[in-house]
C-alpha cells in the first residue's frame, strides 16, 4: 500500500510540472464553456425550464462539465498502449506491484492535481459571472464521492482501451471511435435529460453517464442521489474487475513486442 501511495503522489507531482499546458487547457475550457453556456442558456431561457434545467442549472452543468472533462481525462491517454507496442510493458509487469492498481494509483494523483488546476477554476469563474446554484452542505461529500467514482469509471475504460493493444498492436481505431461517441454518451454535449426517454433508458445501462452526467446530477440534486452513486459504484467495480481479468489473460496468452 505504501508503494501505491507513493505512486499517487508521483502522479500529482508529475502533472503539476506541466503548468503551461494546464493553463492552456484551462483557458480552452473557459472559452468553450462560454460558447456552450451561450447556446444552452438561449435554448433554455426561452422555455424557462427544460427537462428540469433552468438557466442557473445550465450554468452549473456547463462549468462543472468543462472541469470534470479534464478531471476524468475524457479524451483518454496512450501511455500504456505505447509501452505495450514497444514491449516496455514487460518491465512494468516484473515490478513488485499489480500493474492495474499501480496505474490507478498514479491516475488518482493526476486527478487530484487536475481537481485543483482544471476543475475548481472553471466552476469559480462560472459562479462569479453567471447564475450558478449551490447545493446543500450535505451534498458536498456525495459530490466528492461521485467525482472519485467518475474517475474510476474513466480509468477502467481507458485501461481497457489501452490493453486492447496486447491483441491489436495498434488501438488508434478503437480510441478514435471512443472519442467520437463518448462526448455524446456521457452527457458532455447536452444533458442526458434532454434525450428521448428510450435513449435515456439505454444509456442508463452503460457506464458512460457515470463519467460526466452523474457527478453533475449529484451536485444539482437531480434525481435520487444514492441511486446515481450506486450506478457509478457498480460500473467502477465491474470495470476494475474487467481490467484485472483482461491483464491476467494478456499476460498468460499474449506475446508482447520484443519477445
Amino acid at each position: 500500500m505504501r508503494a501505491y501511495g507513493r505512486l499517487a503522489l508521483a502522479g500529482f507531482r508529475r502533472f503539476s510540472t506541466y503548468r503551461q499546458a494546464m493553463f492552456a487547457g484551462l483557458a480552452t475550457n473557459v472559452v468553450f464553456g462560454l460558447l456552450r453556456f451561450a447556446i444552452l442558456s438561449t435554448a433554455v431561457g426561452g422555455a424557462g425550464v427544460v427537462a428540469g434545467y433552468d438557466v442557473a442549472d445550465v450554468g452549473a452543468y456547463v462549468w462543472l462539465g468543462q472541469g470534470i472533462m479534464a478531471f476524468t481525462l475524457l479524451w483518454g491517454d496512450t501511455a500504456l498502449a505505447e509501452r505495450i507496442r514497444s514491449g516496455d510493458v514487460v518491465v512494468d509487469l516484473y515490478r513488485p506491484w499489480h500493474l492495474t492498481f499501480a496505474l490507478y494509483a498514479e491516475d488518482l494523483g493526476r486527478a487530484g492535481y487536475t481537481l485543483l488546476a482544471r476543475l475548481a477554476p472553471p466552476v469559480a469563474f462560472g459562479a462569479i459571472f453567471f447564475p450558478f446554484p449551490w447545493p446543500e452542505p450535505t451534498t458536498w461529500p456525495l459530490f466528492a464521492l461521485s467525482l472519485l467514482l467518475a474517475d474510476t469509471v474513466s480509468f477502467g475504460i481507458r485501461f481497457l482501451l489501452n490493453a486492447s493493444t496486447f491483441w491489436l498492436l495498434d488501438n488508434r481505431g478503437i480510441v478514435s471511435c471512443y472519442n467520437v461517441t463518448s462526448l455524446l454518451l456521457c452527457g458532455m454535449g447536452v444533458p442526458i435529460a434532454f434525450f428521448p426517454t428510450w435513449a435515456q433508458t439505454a444509456l442508463a445501462s452503460t457506464p458512460f453517464p457515470s463519467m460526466i452526467q452523474s457527478p453533475i446530477d449529484v451536485f444539482l440534486e437531480h434525481g435520487p442521489q444514492w441511486t446515481t452513486l450506486a450506478h457509478q459504484a457498480f460500473w467502477a467495480a465491474a470495470l476494475l474487475a474487467l481490467c484485472h481479468l483482461t491483464l491476467t489473460r494478456a499476460v498468460r496468452k499474449v506475446v508482447v513486442q520484443g519477445g
